[in-house]
């Protein structure tokens, strides 16, 4: 493409819910095109600071604004901190620099955009309505930003991968080793999240990649890709009644108290299918999302639990349960409609060589 990096995106109004496609614009830094209301940008040369929005107000008038992405960046550090604060640790900023940049904001789209209540922030209407336009703004620039870079053909820059602990703790180690070694020119943001946070935020445009747990019916924005099959087994302590007994049914295991995952996690989900199938409620006494703990507090007798292999052989008692295998897939999953980096496509690369057989459909 001669240098050129071609980015399609939607623009709307910031009181209209109908599209408002920019005019031609034919400025030597950043030309803007539009077609049948899809807005065509043709972006070279240096970083992106600003992105320029026609906005539609009423059914007469229409008001040019420069929309700085940085008072977008400040908008939806407020918007998901709930508070300003918070906004500009975040950002590394001062409060008034935060306060700034919103003010600015406001004054462009001649709306408040929070609400102010004692100590509390909330979104005004007009800011409900920005909230998620302004997250695909900001994703159609970074998509920009990669697309140059990836011109290059460089392995550089940043990488935002989120994982969750158990991933991190025992599968992604030799990876992460692997890659380091391999591209030390790039700078690994690594981010540990439940699964359930990390799916939300590649859909949100804030992560590149997740490697998590997958969950049993992924969204079809997601290109969803399983690399391990995690064999899950019933366990309890060594000195739980439990231990005595020879072959269980599920009926038997729910006379006696679980220790499981929080209960809107993918894998709790999965073993809750399980027992409903049979007709059963599952009797949880505790619950915890971090799997470390749920084995600690297995180990010391406060109720059976579900964990994955590698996590018990030896450690536990594993319990003869009459049921076929449970088995939960872990994974990556990327946007489909994001750009990657160079740095997130060597990274693929890796996870697409760890594939087990299981997972290659093998």
């Amino acid at each position: 493409m001669d240098g050129k990096c071609s980015v399609q995106g939607w623009i709307h109004s910031a009181s209209s819910k109908t599209l408002s496609p920019a005019k031609p614009r034919h400025a030597k830094a950043t030309p803007f095109l539009h077609r049948h209301g899809r807005v065509i940008a043709v972006l070279r040369g240096s970083p992106i600071k600003a992105i320029h929005v026609i906005y539609s107000l009423d059914s007469i008038k229409e008001y040019k604004r420069e929309m700085d992405t940085q008072s977008l960046q400040a908008f939806l550090a407020v918007a998901d901190s709930g508070s300003f604060s918070r906004a500009a640790e975040q950002l590394h900023l001062t409060q008034p620099a935060v306060s700034k940049r919103i003010a600015t904001l406001e004054d462009q789209i001649g709306a408040r955009l929070f609400d102010r209540i004692g100590r509390r922030v909330t979104l005004t209407e007009a800011g409900r309505v920005l909230l998620p336009r302004a997250r695909q703004i900001l994703v159609m620039v970074d998509d920009s930003r990669r697309a140059l870079t990836n011109l290059e053909g460089q392995v550089a820059g940043s990488l935002t991968l989120a994982t969750s602990h158990h991933i991190g703790l025992h599968r992604l180690p030799p990876l992460l080793k692997a890659y380091t070694e391999a591209h030390p020119e790039v700078r690994m943001d690594l981010r540990f999240l439940d699964s359930e946070l990390a799916y939300q935020g590649v859909l949100d445009g804030e992560l590149e990649i997740a490697v998590v747990t997958l969950a049993p019916h992924p969204d079809p924005q997601l290109v969803v890709v399983p690399v391990w099959q995690d064999r899950m087994c019933f366990v309890c302590a060594h000195d739980h009644p439990l231990a005595g007994h020879g072959r269980l049914t599920l009926h038997e295991l729910c006379a006696f108290d679980a220790v499981l995952p929080g209960p809107l996690t993918f894998t709790r989900t999965l073993i809750e299918s399980r027992f409903a199938a049979a007709g059963l409620t599952l009797p949880v006494a505790l619950a915890t999302n971090y799997l470390e703990t749920l084995k600690m507090m297995t180990a010391i007798g406060l109720g059976w639990s579900l964990l994955p292999e590698r996590m018990v052989i030896g450690e536990l008692h594993e319990l003869d349960v009459e049921h076929p295998t449970i088995y939960r897939s872990l994974g990556y999953l990327v946007h489909r409609s994001r750009t990657l980096s160079n740095a997130a496509r060597a990274m693929l690369s890796l996870l697409e060589e760890a594939r087990d057989t299981a997972s290659r459909g093998g």
